[in-house]
């Protein structure tokens, strides 16, 4: 495990670029998800990617170019940040990459309540504490983030309702 977290201002100010990273990607037509990953400093921002499609998410897509880019030591004292709590398959991808930290500021279970059963968003009740509990690693989680929550929820309410009403 990673024995520093980052401060409550650092948490905010990278979920909140994440959500700016989210919005990017509403604007370019795809679904508002984004993520970045963030060096061992709590600083130093790596990587920023938003979501492509529905089986290239923000976070899996992150995590495959971190894997190819850093060590899966260097990676083990990174965060990733995410708007929405990674689903099976993105902490999955985290979890192999080696990425051994990841703050979300929504949970996906809130998530749901916006999408419902829609077959653009078909959102897997599986949180990733569980997801990694399975695993042989001690993966950080962090979240959700009250402080950012509702600006995160703003974003999908507003998708959602005027997408697919």
């Amino acid at each position: 495990m990673i024995d520093v977290d980052p401060t409550p201002q650092q948490v905010a100010r990278h979920l909140r670029a994440a959500n700016a990273i989210a919005q990017r990607a509403l604007a370019a037509g795809h679904h508002p998800f984004g993520a970045l990953l963030v060096g061992p400093d709590h600083e130093t921002v790596l990587i920023e990617q938003g979501n492509v499609d529905s089986v290239n998410h923000a976070e899996a897509v992150l995590a495959r170019t971190a894997a190819a880019r850093w060590t899966s030591h260097e990676l083990w004292h990174c965060t990733l940040y995410t708007t929405v709590e990674p689903c099976c398959m993105c902490a999955g991808t985290q979890y192999w990459a080696n990425i051994g930290r990841v703050v979300f500021g929504m949970e996906e279970r809130r998530l749901l309540e916006f999408t419902g059963n829609h077959a653009e968003n078909p959102t897997m009740d599986l949180p990733c504490r569980e997801v990694f509990a399975h695993g042989h690693k001690a993966i950080r989680v962090l979240g959700p983030v009250p402080t950012v929550e509702a600006e995160i929820a703003a974003l999908h309410i507003a998708f959602w309702q005027r997408a697919f009403p």
